[in-house]
């Protein structure tokens, strides 16, 4: 293969990471030219609610994927937490780069601290999961829904005068803007997204040799964390649609998974953690998963 198209969408974050990719291709197979097919999708046109009212996150990934189906991009770069648990049945993730700091930024345009905030300070978040574990530590926050790529949400932010938003350090990181971020929210405060900092290439799964061509990018710790994050995603069966949040950590020889399902409102939060040896990582997501269902999350679940 000469050339190779990358199916991305236009945002900034997305454009960035549609061309780190293209670079890693470049530096593991001189020679190759790589073109980027810049789309918008569905998630991008419709700003004006949340995307739990609209399908969920997949409104980011299916046109994405299409342009792979279709023959129009040979693979397709994504954030891995825009991803839906179950893929097109043609498509796999060929490979996942190591990953960029998981954990959730405070971003406040006056630098006050999350812990200093005042009552009924108004906060900027579109997501169920940031919104449940921020009004379970301060039910008197009021949650301002915000959408837009990154730079847009530190404006609108800024513009209207809130008191700061909570967004993924990754993409901050990523975009050279780390310098907004007032202070990290460590998992213990704001467990992060499933697949948050996490790239994801996809391509055809029969194809076997651009799953060749990939496979220099592969992480092994990223690929084990993914496994069990994905893993407890598609036990609950859950996306935009619901607060939950898993976090893998792996080490030499095992991996340790918090999680987390809770209510819109944060008035009932289920946690857990499992370890176990990392080639049980799937395994492990899945046992999460229903020790929090049994543990009340069925419930949860069929009040949302």
């Amino acid at each position: 293969m000469k050339t190779l198209r990358i199916a991305t969408r236009q945002s900034p974050l997305a454009l960035w990471q549609a061309r780190h990719v293209a670079q890693l291709l470049t530096e593991h197979h001189p020679g190759l030219r790589v073109s980027l097919v810049e789309m918008t999708t569905e998630g991008d046109r419709f700003l004006q609610s949340r995307l739990s009212e609209r399908g969920g996150k997949g409104l980011f990934v299916k046109e994405i994927e299409s342009a792979v189906l279709e023959g129009r991009a040979e693979i397709a770069v994504h954030s891995l937490k825009d991803m839906t648990s179950v893929l097109p049945k043609e498509l796999c993730i060929a490979a996942v780069p190591p990953r960029e700091d998981p954990r959730d930024a405070w971003v406040s345009p006056g630098g006050t601290r999350f812990q200093q905030l005042p009552a009924g300070a108004q906060v900027a978040t579109s997501s169920l999961r940031r919104s449940c574990q921020l009004l379970e530590r301060r039910p008197d926050l009021k949650i301002v829904s915000l959408r837009g790529n990154v730079q847009t949400r530190l404006r609108k932010t800024a513009e209207q005068r809130l008191d700061g938003a909570v967004l993924a350090s990754a993409g901050l990181r990523r975009l050279g803007l780390e310098g907004q971020i007032t202070e990290f929210l460590e998992p213990e405060v704001s467990l992060p997204a499933v697949g948050q900092g996490v790239l994801a290439i996809e391509c055809a799964r029969e194809d076997r040799a651009l799953l060749s061509m990939l496979r220099p990018l592969e992480d092994e710790d990223t690929r084990v964390a993914v496994d069990a994050e994905r893993a407890f995603l598609a036990t609950l069966e859950g996306g935009c649609n619901l607060p939950l949040a898993a976090y893998a950590q792996p080490s030499a020889d095992q991996v340790r998974l918090r999680g987390l399902l809770g209510r819109p409102d944060g008035s009932r939060v289920l946690r857990g953690e499992r370890v176990g040896p990392r080639r049980s990582a799937e395994k492990i997501g899945a046992e999460l998963a229903k020790q929090l269902l049994e543990a009340g999350g069925s419930e949860i679940l069929r009040g949302l």
